[in-house]
């Protein structure tokens, strides 16, 4: 059970280091203008609110795998915790305000890596 859910856990960080170099670098390119349904004119005006929102992402990521590197999953769990919770916060956040598919696509993976965390 700790191997799915360190394995979940890096999925998770994984998504986020994706969301890092997507808001970063391809949110003014057509791919990053496709996935987040935008004009070039307001991919242009926000490029860069999405980059600083691409950099907090990227610290998510961090966060997890620092402490899955340093402390494992049973060690670890609490600072797992903590940056799995924030990553939900922020998905029913951006779900409520933005979009519902941010809730499936953000908070949903984290959950269940948080509950898989806790079972093990």
């Amino acid at each position: 059970m700790q191997l799915i859910a360190a394995v979940l856990v890096v999925a998770v960080a994984a998504l986020h280091m994706y969301f890092l170099v997507l808001e970063m670098f391809l949110w003014t390119s057509p791919f990053g203008r496709r996935t987040f349904r935008t004009t070039p004119e307001f991919a242009a005006s926000t490029r860069t609110l999405a980059a600083n929102q691409g950099l907090y992402n990227g610290f998510l990521a961090a966060g997890l795998i620092w402490a899955l590197i340093a402390y494992g999953v049973h060690a670890g769990r609490p600072i797992l915790t903590f940056f799995l919770v924030c990553i939900v916060v922020a998905g029913v956040y951006g779900a409520a305000t933005v979009s519902r598919r941010i809730l499936v696509i953000q908070a949903v993976p984290a959950l269940v890596a948080g509950g898989l965390l806790w079972l093990s």
